[in-house]
This record gives structure tokens, sequence and C-alpha cells, in this order.
């Protein structure tokens, strides 16, 4: 099943570390990071899902879950949360979802077999509180993400979907932000009294409107 931008991602069942989830109940109301990581007791992986449980005030800011997923058994995810506990200096607040049967994984299409039969690829999926796909992310097993690029697009999108905006390259909070080319100028002087500058007809940069 290929997954795309705009589509609503499935929803499914599944034994976690913190328990049973029907998965769009729990995401009700929430945007969510839903990743995929190739294997517990793994080096990389230990360092991602460290960093997730140390993003958990990041994410509560933006209204973000986190959750993760590897077809290792549920008592492999346990013992392995203790050892992330242990080198990474933080506990794993977020659920891990065990899919030994690799039923979640062939629904986000998590396996891809000419990089691994065996193990999920290192996919993100963003998804917002309409539970519909806004951000897909494949890497390969031996690279770990960048959460701090994940936190930006998440920014971006929460931006863009409340103002008529859009956000350059290398855009980050606090910077100008783009108006998007279907505003007119007449509308775009009463979206932003404040003022913006035209560098050419479809590139208009403006301050981003504060809250």
């Amino acid at each position: 099943m290929t997954l795309r931008l705009g589509d609503l991602a499935p929803d499914f069942t599944a034994e976690t570390t913190e328990g049973t989830i029907q998965f769009h109940d729990w995401a009700q109301g929430s945007w969510v990071v839903f990743f995929s990581h190739p294997r517990d007791y793994t080096p990389v992986c230990t360092t991602e899902l460290g960093y997730t449980a140390k993003l958990k005030g990041e994410f509560a800011k933006r209204n973000v879950k986190a959750i993760a997923l590897s077809v290792d058994p549920l008592a492999d995810h346990h013992g392995w949360s203790k050892d992330i506990e242990e080198t990474q200096g933080t506990a794993v607040n977020f659920p891990i979802i065990a899919d030994p049967d690799r039923s979640i994984s062939t629904l986000y299409d998590l396996i891809h077999p000419n990089a691994s039969d065996t193990f999920t690829v290192r996919s993100v999926f963003v998804i917002d509180p309409n539970k519909k796909i806004r951000l897909t992310l494949t890497y390969p097993a031996s690279t770990g993400r960048n959460f701090e690029e994940i936190l930006r697009v998440i920014d971006s999108l929460q931006l863009t979907d409340q103002h008529k905006l859009a956000t350059p390259v290398n855009w980050k909070p606090g910077d100008d932000a783009i108006i998007v080319p279907s505003v007119k100028d007449e509308d775009a002087k009463k979206l932003f009294p404040q003022g913006y500058k035209t560098i050419k007809p479809y590139l208009r940069t403006v301050a981003v409107p504060k809250g």
C-alpha cells in the first residue's frame, strides 16, 4: 500500500509498551509523529528513541504525540527501553508498537525488500488532527533521523494551516514567511496590515503574524 500526502492515515489496533491502543482513538485531537525503527537493541535506534523522549516538552507545545514501531515483540521493547534509559539518560515516555506479524508494517509500507526483507525501514509520518498524512520521510538504516527537522516541518504546517503563507528554504520559526501566490495584492494588504516586501509579483515576504 502506497500512502501519499493528504491520505487518511490507516487505523489499526496494536499492542504497545503502554497497553493496547486503537490508533485513531489514541491520536484523537492531536498531531502525531509515527515512526518506525529497524530493530530493538541496535545503536542508531537507541539514540533516536532517547532523543524523541527528550522532546516531550517540545511536542507538548505543539500538541504532538509520538509513537514508534518495529517488528520486535513487546517483551523486547520493554527490555530495550531499560537500555535506552541507561544510555540516553531518559525514560521512554511514548508508546512503542510491537508488530511481530508485520500487519501494521504492511499497512504503512514499512518493509522495503530491496533494503531489507526482515526489518522495517526508518520512516516517519506526520499526521494532523484530521488524521491526514502531512509529511513522509524515509531514511536508510545507517542514518539517524534529524528530529529538529521534523519539528521544523510541524511548525511550518501549523503556521501555514492558520495563515495564507508558505515557508521558504531553510525557514525556521521567527523567520519571514512567503505569501502564497493565490492571494492577490489587495487581499494581502488586508491580511497583513503590517506590510510585506514584494521581490517579484510571485515572491512576497512578510513577518509571521503574532500568535
